[in-house]
């Protein structure tokens, strides 16, 4: 039990060095900013993606108004008498 000991506190000593390096440094901050709900993306790309989710609504809006324009054509269609037979 005896000849265990150090090489236990040197382990533990080394585990606390190693994990103090690694959590100062970027991976140390990303997690700091996660734990603190701070978001890490940059103002501009929340605009930009905002703005492509304008751009999609728009685009949505424009095919659903082609939609519902042939549907009204379709139903129509269906509603006028065939041509007579020959």
């Amino acid at each position: 039990m005896e000849s265990l000991a150090p090489a236990l506190v040197l382990s533990l000593i080394t585990l606390t060095l190693g994990a103090t390096f690694i959590l100062r440094g970027p991976l140390g901050k990303a997690l700091a900013d996660r734990m603190a709900g701070r978001a890490a993306r940059d103002d501009a790309d929340v605009a930009q993606l905002r703005a492509e989710v304008d751009d999609l609504r728009d685009l949505v809006g424009e095919l659903q108004e082609r939609l519902d324009f042939a549907e009204r054509l379709l139903a129509q269609q269906r509603e006028r008498p065939g041509l007579p037979d020959r």
